[in-house]
């Protein structure tokens, strides 16, 4: 009975400061209205008064706030004024992207639809009732089926890009991202890409010219068929195009069983056989001696026809770790940290 007495007058104290608390609140906020408030300063475009705080919370500054996006181009120093941009992705990747700009434009322009989306929508997309359809301004139809008939399929994303008369394209990862057909073909149409240009992905987005790449940059690769092998990297800081030259590249392949063999004993079994356009399990096997090796080497070069393969030490108990870096033309870089990819679903 002491003890629950004791938790009566506990519970009782909490109430009364609880009392105390909301009338010492509502006291200060009576005398709050009764003094006049001074009335904000309405000068400039009407934004910039009611947005003076940042959705992120810090105070932001007059110039922080431009009337649209040509007026944020021009006084930038940019290059192009990007107003419509069409989403060569769907479901998720889409969504994405466009709540990503609005917030951005808000921000900026204090209006989420400064700029418009333009999405192309197939038929299982809209069985889908997929919600970036609802969320993009304009929709474009096309077909089903396979991505090389929509998503992946270059010629129809720069069709309906001109058509659209957007500005940019987002392609934003799988599908056509990847490409380097899509940048160049958009560029060659005064279309911009928001991704790296195509000779970026040639040289970085094969295994091969990536590990070539790589070793002439001084990192430290993992023993291969191409281990040694390295390009003249000196003057790509000065907007030099770096790529890897057909004949140092074929130096990595290994075109037989034979080559393959040869360059497995020299690594050290066990090894990887890869092909370097496989990807999501598909063309890569493992070999642990020489005499499984021809077999599991057709196999890899079968899954990924036309792929040049390469041979690669086996890195046991080792953890998938990526490191995303975003540029620009104008030089700037930033890392945005890494993350453990080893178990990825798919």
């Amino acid at each position: 009975s002491a003890y629950r007495a004791l938790q009566n007058l506990h519970i009782c104290a909490a109430c009364a400061c609880a009392c105390v608390f909301v009338f010492a609140q509502r006291t200060r906020e009576m005398a709050s209205e009764a003094t006049p408030q001074p009335q904000p300063q309405m000068s400039g475009t009407p934004h910039k008064a009611a947005h003076q705080r940042s959705l992120s919370g810090s105070l932001a500054k007059e110039e922080d706030f431009f009337a649209s996006p040509a007026e944020f181009v021009q006084k930038t120093g940019g290059k192009v004024v990007i107003e419509k941009i069409l989403l060569a992705n769907n479901g998720i990747a889409a969504v994405k992207c466009i709540r990503s700009i609005r917030k951005w434009s808000y921000q900026k322009f204090g209006n989420e639809r400064a700029i418009k989306f333009v999405a192309m929508v197939t038929p299982e997309d809209v069985l889908a009732n997929a919600e970036y359809i609802h969320m993009a301004d304009f929709h474009y139809d096309v077909p089903g089926g396979s991505n090389n008939r929509n998503y992946a399929n270059v010629d129809l994303i720069v069709e309906i890009a001109k058509r659209a008369q957007v500005q940019a394209v987002w392609a934003g990862w799988g599908h056509a991202s990847e490409n380097p057909r899509l940048p160049d073909t958009l560029r060659d149409n005064g279309i911009a890409f928001m991704g790296p240009p195509g000779f970026a992905m040639r040289s970085l987005g094969d295994k091969i010219s990536s590990s070539i790449v790589a070793q002439s940059a001084d990192v430290p690769t993992i023993p291969w068929s191409g281990s040694g092998l390295t390009v003249d990297c000196s003057d790509s800081g000065s907007g030099k195009v770096l790529s890897v030259p057909e004949n140092i590249y074929l130096k990595g392949c290994v075109s037989n069983v034979a080559e393959g063999l040869a360059a497995a004993k020299k690594i050290g079994f066990p090894v990887m056989i890869k092909a370097s356009e496989g990807g999501g399990g598909k063309g890569i096997r493992k070999a642990v001696s020489p005499e499984v090796f021809p077999a599991l080497f057709k196999q890899a070069q079968a899954e990924v026809p036309g792929s040049p393969v390469f041979v690669m030490k086996l890195a046991k108990k080792a953890r998938h770790l990526e490191v995303q870096v975003l540029g620009d033309i104008y030089g700037n870089v930033i890392s945005l940290f890494g993350r453990d990819c080893s178990i990825q679903r798919r």
